[in-house]
C-alpha cells in the first residue's frame, strides 16, 4: 500500500487522474455498474476518516472506478462528453488559485481574460454593441434573459414589482427546454403566462402558429413581451426559424432570445451558420455553452445581449455593494460581479479561453462538422436496418429512433429495458426522450471519441440486444 501524506497527495491523485484519462476511450466498458444499495456498502460514506489522506486516496479511486466514462464511444447520452485537456488544465488551475471572478481587485488576470473572451464572442455572434455574462449554464441565462425583458418594459418592476403591470405573456417552443418553465415561476410571470408555440414536422416553433397566438393575446389585452427561439432543440435538434421570428419582432415588439445552449456552435462555420442561424446577428440576446458540443469542462456559459443599454447590470444588480465593488484606478476596468445574480463567481473564462487558444475558431468548426457527418452516417445506418426505425427526420446532430422488429406491441417498455440493459453491462449510454407519446432513443453527437467503427459497434450491439429482448419477452 502506497504511504500518502499531505506532502504527497497531489502527485499521486495527479497520476491517478492521468491514468484515467488515458484509459477513457480505451476501456471496453463505459462502467462497471453496480446496484445502489451494492456500491453504498462498497464506499462506506459513514467511516471516520478524519486527517487520514489514505481514505481520501481510496475514495477518489472507488469515485473514478464505478463513475461512467464519459470519453467512452458508447457514451452517447449527454450533450456533453470528456473535457478538452487545456479545459481540464484551466480548471486545475483555477481551483488551486481559488480567486472569485467578481472583481478586478481579487482576480485581474481572470477578469481580463473573461472581458477578451466577451469581446471575442460577440465579435463571432455579429453582436457590435453588445455585453456579456459567464453564467452557471443557459437554464440560468434564459432566466436572466427573461428578467432583462420583463425589465426593458418597465424599469420600475425592479424596484416595485408587477403588482400593476398589464398581463405580460412570453412564449416558447413546444419543444423548448423546461429551464424556460422554470425561469417563468422564477422571475414572477407565472407558468401560466408562458406560451408554448406548436412545432411543424421538423420539430421547428411553427411561425404562423406563433403569429395566430400573439394576434389573440393582444386581443385580450395582454402585452407579448418575450420569444425564446432554440438553436438546435433538446431531443430532435431542431433550430427554430430565426428570420421569421425577427418578422414578428417588428411587428410586435417583443424582446428575441436564442436559447442556443446545443446548436450555438453552428456559428463557427460560416456555411452552418448560414444554414441553420441565418441574421442570428440581429436577436436581442443569446446564450450558448462552450461544454457541449466543444468539450469545454462543466460548466461553461456565455450569455450575450445585442445592446450596449446595460441590460445586464440594470437586471442583475442590487444592493449595496460598496464592500466589495470599488473603482481600479484610471483603467475603468467594470467588476463582472456587478452584473451577474451571483457574488461569488468561478472562474469559468480561463477553460474556454485555454480551448479556444489552443483549438482556435477553424479547429473547433472543424469539430463541429466531424460531430454533423457522424450524425450523417448512424443515420444512415439506422435507415439500412432491419429493426431500427427514424422517429423523427434529422435535423442536426441528434437521431430519434427505436428498436422495432415488429414482433412486439409494447414498443416503449421494449426501448426501455433495452436502453437498460445495454447500459448496466457496461456497453453504452444513450439519451431516452418522448416524441409523439412514443418513447424514443435519443442518440447526440457530442463525444470526441466517436467513429464510425464505434457507431457500428454501438449498432450492432444495439440490434442484438434488442433481438434477444424481443424474443425473451415473446416466450
Amino acid at each position: 500500500m502506497k504511504d500518502i501524506n499531505e506532502h504527497n497527495i497531489l502527485t499521486e491523485i495527479g497520476q491517478l487522474l492521468i491514468e484515467y484519462r488515458n484509459t477513457q476511450n480505451s476501456s471496453d466498458r463505459l462502467l462497471d455498474y453496480i446496484k445502489p444499495g451494492a456500491l453504498s456498502d462498497e464506499l462506506n460514506l459513514v467511516k471516520d476518516t478524519v486527517g487520514d489522506w489514505q481514505a481520501v486516496y481510496q475514495w477518489i479511486e472507488q469515485y473514478l472506478q464505478h463513475s461512467v466514462r464519459t470519453g467512452h464511444p458508447g457514451f452517447v447520452n449527454r450533450m456533453w462528453a470528456e473535457p478538452n485537456l487545456p479545459s481540464i488544465i484551466g480548471e486545475f488551475v483555477a481551483t488551486v488559485a481559488q480567486t472569485s471572478g467578481c472583481t478586478y481587485e481579487s482576480a485581474p488576470v481572470a477578469v481580463l481574460i473573461e472581458k477578451y473572451m466577451f469581446a471575442t464572442m460577440l465579435e463571432l455572434a455579429g453582436f457590435e454593441h453588445g455585453e456579456a455574462q459567464m453564467t452557471t449554464g443557459s437554464s440560468n441565462a434564459n432566466m436572466i434573459a427573461l428578467l432583462a425583458a420583463r425589465n426593458n418594459i418597465n424599469q420600475n418592476f425592479k424596484q416595485q414589482g408587477m403588482r400593476n403591470s398589464p398581463e405580460l405573456v412570453a412564449f416558447v417552443s413546444a419543444d423548448a427546454h423546461y429551464s424556460l418553465d422554470k425561469a417563468a415561476n422564477v422571475i414572477g410571470l407565472g407558468s401560466d403566462n408562458l406560451i408554448k408555440v406548436p412545432i411543424n414536422a421538423a420539430g421547428e416553433m411553427d411561425p404562423a402558429e406563433l403569429s395566430a397566438l400573439l394576434i389573440d393575446a393582444t386581443s385580450k389585452g395582454q402585452l407579448p413581451f418575450f420569444v425564446c427561439g432554440t438553436a438546435g432543440t433538446t431531443v430532435r435538434g431542431a433550430y427554430d426559424p430565426i428570420p421569421a421570428l425577427l418578422m414578428l419582432r417588428e411587428q410586435y415588439g417583443f424582446w428575441l432570445h436564442i436559447d442556443a445552449a446545443w446548436g450555438g456552435s453552428a456559428m463557427l462555420d460560416p456555411a452552418l451558420r448560414a444554414r441553420f442561424m441565418p441574421e442570428v446577428e440581429r436577436v436581442d440576446s443569446l446564450t450558448w455553452d462552450f461544454h457541449k458540443m466543444l468539450g469545454a469542462s462543466l460548466m461553461c456559459n456565455i450569455l450575450m445581449f445585442n445592446s450596449d443599454q446595460h441590460h445586464l447590470s440594470q437586471s442583475c444588480g442590487a444592493g449595496d455593494g460598496s464592500y466589495l465593488f470599488r473603482e481600479t484606478d484610471a483603467d475603468t476596468i467594470i467588476d463582472p460581479g456587478l452584473s451577474s445574480l451571483q457574488c461569488g463567481r468561478r472562474v469559468d473564462a480561463l477553460k474556454w479561453f485555454l480551448d479556444w487558444k489552443f483549438y482556435g475558431q477553424q479547429g473547433l468548426a472543424k469539430r463541429v462538422n466531424r460531430f454533423l457527418s457522424l450524425a450523417k452516417y448512424i443515420e444512415t445506418k439506422i435507415q439500412n436496418s432491419d429493426v431500427l426505425e427514424l422517429m423523427a427526420p434529422r435535423q442536426s446532430f441528434n437521431l430519434c429512433f427505436r428498436y422495432n422488429d415488429n414482433s412486439t406491441t409494447n414498443l416503449d417498455s421494449l426501448n426501455q429495458s433495452l436502453r437498460t440493459s445495454l447500459y448496466q453491462e457496461g456497453k453504452s449510454l444513450v439519451g431516452m426522450a418522448w416524441i409523439n407519446d412514443a418513447m424514443v432513443l435519443r442518440w447526440l453527437s457530442s463525444n470526441p471519441n466517436l467513429s464510425h467503427a464505434s457507431i457500428d459497434i454501438f449498432i450492432e450491439e444495439l440490434e442484438s440486444a434488442g433481438k434477444e429482448l424481443a424474443s425473451s419477452s415473446m416466450n
